[in-house]
Formats: structure tokens, C-alpha cells, sequence
């Protein structure tokens, strides 16, 4: 008896399966990765670079919302460094449409900017976020499924090396048994034999056979067993697990397809928004009325003086003394010298310095020329007329509280706010006190009562004796200081002729003082009042007009900064021709 298998009798039940079986299983997974059985490996590296397109989807978004920000911060900060400082001059110059416009598109700016934060967050909260924790639960899928199929794969090599062993140890036994029959039927064929020899070798030859069949009955148990482990194998577990492999894959890229829409579904959604701050900034920039700005110029610096009349011809050779018309702005002293005022070295002078005090001006603004002094003197009365009002609020708040304690004692004491109330009294009769001073200056400056200036309060009684018509009133001596300041013997004209003549030094359209030297600031000095300029300790800066004696020095930065600064605080360094001259 012999037993004789090969290889391909072994494996062709793998190659052969159940037609309808297989049939029905292709038709179900037709377009699943089952048919990729014998692409584990390649399949394992292609879901692995998945996660890692997925992870670098998820710092080009962290990157574009760091730029996002960034581009905030700088917007706000560049919307901050043009805002007009506070309680500045600056501040006061955005009255103007134009400049109103430009304070709206900073304000809209800013609004902007917060636009793109609101990109960053949503980015942040709906890609970046949940994209992150996506990706840890499909690292966490994929090493799971891929650990199933290890392990089925294991398993079905394991199957296969119990199935060779069978194979080789059936083998064996057939080829023991075919020796042990060819033993037995040599030794019955010699005569020499015994006959128990010939026993023996006959059991020997029926015990071999006996073992082939039982390794025979093994192998095609274990055979069978692995043939149907092998169908379940390639059938059943491996296209189940990568089933759900090509699931977690295809979620993987449907995933990253709608964090691309909500990419741009975020910033879709500012879009209305930051359309309504372009529409302000539009809106703002349509505003601006040019001419309401230079009506506003006109408000902001109108003197309210008038133009001064012609000078009169005055005739030297007559023996007669000179006189000067109402009109004449000369100065005209018993010297017999008429120095025209424009010719004089006041003429580049500021007019609020022609009296120069030093620290605040008047408490009556009287430095000022008339329409701005109305404004200053008007918005004083404003001023104080509403700290009236709160005082009065106060005042009725505590009487009702008296009242209240009055009524009900248990509440408290009547007589506790009885010194408050003696306080705030004073304080109102003393701001209606100040408020009258300030109404009867701008009823003067009004017309209501006769316009007089610091020399005529002085002098009030000169001043009414002399409130006779322009034509009786004769040219007065003035006297000049060399550097055009009146003193204090300067004589009143008419009620508007010295003021006139005054602001004419002032807004007399001149060129540029020469520069006369340089000089280093010794201090810092902040120059608030109008006229004054802000210097810097060391700051090296032009001289254009030397001290006259009023303490004050007017000096220049460049062509449009130009001032006066204490000559206590510089150190002037003048030229040798300005010396000399």
C-alpha cells in the first residue's frame, strides 16, 4: 500500500472554492478594498500618510490663524497710533468733517481687525480644535483595526504550520509503512526465515499501516479544518476588517473636505460685516463738506478786528507839527520821527506776546483778540453755568434726604447734612458771582458796554472823559519799546482802533524772520499757552528774535514750528553779524 500527496493537492481547495459563495461575496464587496487581501502592508502605509495629510491640513490652519491675529494686533495698534491724544491740541483739531472722517475710518479699523480675530477663533474652535481630537480618535481606529488584521493574519499562518505538520507526518508514516511491507514480504519470501521472524515483521507491517491511516485521517482533519479557516480568512475576517479600514479612510477624507468648506464658511460669514465697515469708512468719506470746513477756519481764528484805514500823507517840509489821522498806524512822539509799525522789528511779533506775562493769561482772556475771546469768555459761562446746575442737583438731593430723616428720625439724623448744605449754598452764590463777572466781559465784548482793553480798565476815568466821536478824537502819543511792545504809557484811541492795530502786527502776511543765532535748551519746557513752543533738554534749535527784555525768546524748530521759550531755559549762541548789527 502507498500513500503519495504533493503540494498542489494540498492547496487546491484554496484555488477552488464554493462558485456561488464566492460569486455572492464579489458581487457585495465589489467596490470595497477586499480584493486588496494581499495588500495589508500597503495599505497600512497609505492610511498612515492619510493621517499625515490630515495633520498638515491642521498647521496650515493653526499657521493661517497665528497671521490672522497678527494682522488684528497690527491693525489695532495702527488704528491707536493715529487716535488724537486726549486733553491735546490734537484732539481739538478733529472738529473738522475731514478729520472726523479720518477719526471714523481708524474707529471702523479697529472694527475691522476684530473681523480677523473672529476668523482666528472660529478657526481655531471648529477646524483646528476639532480636527486635533479627530485625528487622535483615527490613530487610536486605525491601530486597532491593523492589530485585527496581524492578528488574523497570525492566526492563519499558524493554521497553515499545523497543517504542514500533519502533512509532513502523514507523509512519514505512509513511507514507514511502505518499508515496514516490503520488510515483511522480503522476510516471507526467504525460506530461511523463521516463522517468527516472519511474525513479527507481518505485525510490525499491519502496526506501520495503522499509523499512516491514523495520520492519514489527522491530515485531512487538519486539512479541512484550515481550508475552512483559510475561506473565513479571505472571505469573512480580512474583507470585514479592511471594510472597515476603507470606512475610517473615506471618513478621513470627507472630514477634511468639510474643514476646507468651513475654512472659507468662516471667513464667508465676515465678509457683511467687514462690507459695513468699508460702507462707513465710504459713508465718513462722503461727509466731509469742504465747505463747512472753511467756515469753521473762519469761526476757529476770526479776530473780529477791522482792516486798517490808509495812512495819511504826512508833508515834512510845512513848519506845522505832524499829525496822524485816526486811520494811522505811525508812531509819532515829540522826536519828530515817524516810525511805521510795519517797518519796526515788532512786525514778526506774535500779537498775544506784545504784553508777554509770564504763566496764564488774564482771567478776562483780554489778550485775546475779540471773537476769540467771546468764544473763550462764552464757553467760561457755559462752564460754570453747569457746575451751577450740579451743585443745585446736589443741594435738592440733600434737602429731600433732610426731609426724608425729618419724617422718618430712625433713618437718620436731620441736622448731619446741614453743613453740607451751608457748603454747597456758598458754592452756588460764589459760581453765580462768577458768572456774572464773565457775562458783564462778554456783554463788553458783545458792544452791549464799551470794549475796553487792559490799559483802558486802568485808566477808566481818562476813558470816559474822553468818549467823544473818531473825528474830535486827535492822533495820541504812543510809545514804542525797541522791540515793538507797548508800555504802559501807551495811550487809548478809538474804542476799536488799538486793538485793530494791534492784531494787525499779528496777521500780517510777512516772510520768515531771519535766523539770528542757535541756542540749546537748558530744560524741558512744555509750551501750553498759544504762541509758546515745547522744547527737549539738549534740543538745539534756531534763533530768530533775541530777548527784548520780557523775558522771552522767540526761537524756531523748522519751517512750521516756530515760538517763544523763557530765556532762562536756553543757552543762545549768537551769530557775530547779529551782534554787530
Amino acid at each position: 500500500m502507498e500513500f503519495s500527496f504533493s503540494r498542489r493537492d494540498i492547496t487546491r481547495p484554496l484555488k477552488q472554492p464554493n462558485r456561488s459563495i464566492q460569486r455572492t461575496t464579489e458581487h457585495t464587496v465589489l467596490a470595497s478594498w477586499s480584493h486588496l487581501q494581499d495588500q495589508f502592508d500597503n495599505l497600512e502605509k497609505h492610511t498612515q500618510w492619510g493621517i499625515d495629510v490630515l495633520e498638515k491640513y491642521i498647521k496650515f490652519v493653526k499657521e493661517r490663524t497665528e497671521i490672522e491675529l497678527s494682522y488684528a494686533k497690527q491693525l489695532r495698534n495702527l488704528s491707536k497710533k493715529y487716535q488724537p491724544k486726549k486733553n491735546s491740541k490734537e484732539e481739538e483739531e478733529y472738529r473738522y468733517t475731514s478729520t472726523k472722517a479720518f477719526l471714523a475710518t481708524l474707529n471702523e479699523m479697529n472694527d475691522y481687525a476684530g473681523q480677523h480675530e473672529v476668523i482666528s477663533e472660529n478657526m481655531t474652535s471648529l477646524i483646528t480644535g476639532e480636527l486635533t481630537r479627530y485625528v487622535q480618535e483615527l490613530k487610536q481606529e486605525r491601530k486597532s483595526h491593523f492589530h485585527d488584521g496581524r492578528k488574523a493574519q497570525q492566526h492563519i499562518e499558524t493554521c497553515w504550520k499545523q497543517l504542514e505538520a500533519s502533512k509532513r507526518r502523514f507523509e512519514r508514516d505512509c513511507k514507514e509503512a511502505d518499508r515496514a511491507q516490503q520488510y515483511f514480504e522480503k522476510m516471507d519470501a526467504d525460506i530461511n526465515v523463521t516463522k517468527a521472524d516472519v511474525e513479527k515483521a507481518r505485525q510490525q507491517a499491519q502496526l506501520r499501516h495503522q499509523m499512516a491511516e491514523d495520520s492519514k485521517a489527522e491530515y485531512c482533519s487538519t486539512l479541512q479544518k484550515f481550508n475552512s479557516e483559510q475561506h473565513d480568512h479571505y472571505y469573512t475576517h480580512i474583507p470585514n476588517i479592511f471594510q472597515k479600514i476603507q470606512e475610517m479612510e473615506e471618513r478621513r477624507i470627507v472630514r477634511i473636505g468639510e474643514s476646507m468648506k468651513t475654512f472659507a464658511e468662516v471667513d464667508r460669514q465676515v465678509i457683511p460685516i467687514i462690507g459695513k465697515c468699508l460702507d462707513e469708512i465710504t459713508k465718513a468719506a462722503e461727509s466731509i463738506d469742504h465747505k463747512n470746513d472753511s467756515q469753521m477756519v473762519i469761526e476757529a481764528f476770526k479776530s473780529g478786528f477791522e482792516p486798517p484805514g490808509d495812512v495819511d500823507f504826512e508833508d515834512f517840509t510845512q513848519p506845522m507839527k505832524r499829525t496822524v489821522s485816526e486811520s494811522s498806524l505811525s508812531n509819532s512822539r515829540g522826536d519828530g520821527k515817524s516810525e511805521p509799525k510795519f517797518g519796526g522789528k515788532s512786525k514778526g511779533k506774535l500779537w498775544p506776546f506784545i504784553k508777554k506775562n509770564k504763566g496764564a493769561g488774564p482771567e478776562d482772556f483780554s489778550n485775546l483778540p475779540p471773537e476769540q475771546r467771546r468764544k473763550k469768555l462764552q464757553q467760561k459761562v457755559d462752564e460754570l453755568n453747569k457746575d451751577i446746575q450740579k451743585e443745585m442737583d446736589q443741594r435738592d438731593a440733600l434737602t429731600k434726604m433732610k426731609d426724608v430723616y425729618i419724617k422718618n428720625p430712625q433713618m437718620g439724623d436731620p441736622a448731619s447734612v446741614d453743613h453740607r448744605l451751608a457748603e454747597l449754598g456758598q458754592n452756588i452764590e460764589k459760581l453765580r458771582l462768577e458768572v456774572q463777572k464773565f457775562e458783564g466781559w462778554l456783554a463788553e465784548v458783545e458792544g452791549r458796554l464799551p470794549m475796553r482793553t487792559e490799559q483802558a480798565r486802568r485808566q477808566s476815568g481818562l476813558y470816559e472823559a474822553q468818549n467823544t466821536s473818531a473825528v474830535n478824537s486827535c492822533a495820541q502819543d504812543r510809545e514804542s519799546s525797541p522791540d515793538g511792545s507797548y508800555t504802559e504809557e501807551q495811550s487809548q484811541e478809538t474804542e476799536m482802533k488799538v486793538p485793530a492795530t494791534d492784531f494787525d502786527d499779528e496777521f500780517d502776511d510777512e516772510e520768515p524772520l531771519p535766523t539770528i543765532g542757535t541756542c540749546k535748551a537748558l530744560y524741558t519746557f512744555e509750551g501750553q499757552n498759544e504762541g509758546t513752543i515745547s522744547v527737549a533738554e539738549g534740543e538745539m534749535l534756531y534763533v530768530i528774535e533775541e530777548d527784548k527784555g520780557d523775558g522771552w525768546t522767540r526761537i524756531r524748530r523748522n519751517e512750521d514750528e516756530e515760538g517763544y521759550v523763557p530765556t532762562s531755559y536756553v543757552e543762545v549762541y549768537l551769530d557775530k553779524n547779529a551782534k554787530d548789527s
